[in-house]
């Protein structure tokens, strides 16, 4: 049979050598289109007709008293100066540079233009009801964003921003699109998950599938908090397409997760994607740790409080946070450190800030009747990460701040000094007012929006700026997507009623992408 094979490709061989230049190559044009138009087929198989949840406060929340009407709609002045000038100076680049007035891309969008501000904004357009802005995303997005390009992304930055921000566009303005395109990028990412263990690596080509680590990370491990925030969108995913490719390869990380050991009960922020061993043993509730805890909480919440499993792994890593990484400083300030190799770092930074509004939404359903006890402790975390704005000259917080002999919330570091328009300290004000309605945290959003209008806002839009204690400080020139996506979201719904996106009903991604509860 093998001679018979060989035979037969040799005389194939002779045949094609007999034709002309001209009339192969026409041949393997032929072939080519064939290919394409069968991956188009495949691409585009219609998806099934799924019944959208029930949205419930999508566009209300005007507030009854005229001072806090008149705050909101400061708010929304300033997403419309930061997506007008976006609009004018850098459409369709992944980001602004507001002082130079070009595009600008990090390397965690790859080399392509992805128009990553106008996919992470929508949601915030829509909501603020600036429905002529949301349309001209929307037709940006449907004549332009193309994930067949030669680009390597970071599987998490896309999936918090690109996927989480088409599903909540999708469903809060019901348009196919977004769904369509959602779909088609999660499919750009799946091959992240070719490693032999099944968790992903952090960085993907969306056109070869190629998947590899940042070379940064301990002995080319993935991150904690990268392949620990798939979950709710991944289950969205799943529930819309009604393939469960995606809600399988979320839940076997889950379970591979379950069954290792944790050093003190604490999960380190290195796992490495090919032994399925922790790298270094630095654990985090700030960045490379972060998300993956707020994730568990949320896929409980997100199922309508039925995924118990989760919940009882978010109950077990609090603990161990509680009793390893939560102190209090000299000066009664209750802080997070970073555990390192058996040690305590008293240093909180900015993205730790976020914990205070996890520990409130996850209050209610926690252990042994300590809800209040949940409160009280996202209360004070707000404080710390309040005064941490407070003790600088312009009213902004810095990356991160220590807790050392005489110095407490406050940066000591040049390099930590730096504000970059971060949402974290601002959503816990949001989530500690919807759950106590404690005045002082809309003061204290307030003294945030005049900090940023006064400091931050230059006439091509909002810059980060890099030392939060100089009463002159420079500017470091970039727009965010997630100020417009988060910082600004989370200042519009803290001055709107509580009837504007409910708890009850939505539950918001790390990128501050309202998804609905599946019931």
């Amino acid at each position: 049979k093998i001679r018979a094979d060989h035979e037969k490709a040799l005389e194939e061989a002779k045949e094609k050598l007999k034709k002309s230049r001209d009339e192969i190559q026409a041949e393997i044009q032929t072939e080519k289109n064939k290919v394409v138009q069968e991956l188009k087929k495949k691409d585009s198989k219609p998806l099934p007709p799924v019944p959208l949840p029930n949205l419930i406060g999508i566009n209300s929340g005007e507030p009854a008293d005229p001072d806090v009407r008149e705050k909101r709609n400061k708010v929304k002045e300033m997403m419309k100066h930061a997506w007008d000038n976006y609009r004018k100076y850098g459409w369709g680049h992944n980001e602004l540079k507001p002082i130079a007035r070009k595009g600008h891309s990090t390397n965690i969008f790859g080399n392509s233009q992805m128009g990553a501000t106008i996919v992470d904004a929508l949601d915030t357009l829509y909501i603020m009801g600036l429905h002529d802005e949301f349309r001209e995303g929307q037709e940006w997005i449907d004549k332009n964003l193309d994930f067949s390009v030669n680009s390597e992304v970071s599987v998490f930055e896309v999936n918090i921003r690109f996927i989480g921000g088409l599903l909540a566009a999708y469903y809060l303005s019901g348009q196919e699109v977004f769904k369509i395109k959602a779909v088609q990028l999660a499919g750009k990412l799946l091959p992240a998950f070719n490693t032999p263990t099944g968790i992903p690596w952090a960085m993907v080509n969306l056109k070869s599938g190629v998947g590899r680590n940042w070379g940064w990370a301990s002995a080319g491990s993935s991150i904690l908090a990268e392949f620990g925030t798939l979950h709710m969108e991944f289950v969205h995913l799943s529930y819309l397409t009604g393939d469960p490719v995606y809600y399988n390869k979320v839940m076997h990380i889950r379970k591979l997760l379950q069954k290792m050991d944790r050093p003190n009960g604490l999960y380190p922020n290195y796992l490495n994607p090919r032994t399925g061993r922790w790298g270094q043993h630095h654990t985090s509730v700030g960045g490379l740790g972060d998300s993956f805890y707020e994730y568990l909480l949320k896929a409980w919440l997100m199922s309508d409080k039925m995924d118990t499993e989760a919940r009882k792994m978010y109950d077990d890593a609090i603990e161990a946070i509680e009793k390893h990484l939560i102190r209090k400083s000299n000066g009664g300030l209750t802080f997070i450190g970073e555990w390192k190799n058996g040690h305590l770092e008293r240093k909180m930074g900015h993205l730790t800030c976020f914990a205070g509004g996890m520990f409130v939404l996850g209050a209610d359903g926690s252990r042994d009747d300590k809800a209040g006890h949940y409160l009280q402790l996202g209360a004070e975390i707000a404080h710390t990460c309040h005064e941490s704005y407070d003790r600088t000259t312009l009213k902004l917080g810095p990356e991160a701040f220590k807790f050392d002999g005489g110095v407490e919330a406050v940066a000591v570091r040049q390099n930590e000094k730096y504000y970059i328009l971060r949402p974290e300290v601002i959503e816990t004000y949001w989530y500690m007012w919807r759950f106590t309605h404690d005045p002082k945290y809309r003061q204290w959003g307030w003294e945030a929006v005049q900090a940023i209008d006064k400091y931050c806002r230059v006439s091509g839009g909002f810059s980060g700026v890099k030392d939060v204690y100089s009463s002159s400080p420079m500017y470091d020139d970039v727009q965010q997507s997630f100020f417009l996506a988060e910082t600004l979201k989370y200042l519009y719904l803290l001055f709107s009623s509580d009837d504007l996106l409910p708890l009850d009903n939505w539950v918001f991604n790390t990128e501050a992408h309202p998804l609905p509860v599946l019931h």
